[in-house]
């Protein structure tokens, strides 16, 4: 996850204000992708999840 300017390769999402860019070719590969903002004893932070299978290039969830 970083902070990117959108483009033309891309794809956007507005969700609740927020705007979510991944790249298009990508999307393909992982989706659905699920992007939640989550509280627990151990810290705050967002919650990354896709049907990509656990050894791919990024893995099946991250939190950042």
């Amino acid at each position: 996850m970083a902070l990117a300017e959108p483009k033309e390769s891309d794809e956007k999402f507005d969700d609740r204000g927020i705007t979510y860019v991944i790249d298009k070719d990508l999307l393909n590969q992982v989706k659905p992708v699920k992007v939640d903002y989550v509280e627990s004893p151990f810290g705050s932070g967002f919650s990354i999840g896709s049907s990509m299978k656990a050894g791919s290039s990024c893995g099946s969830s991250c939190s950042c």
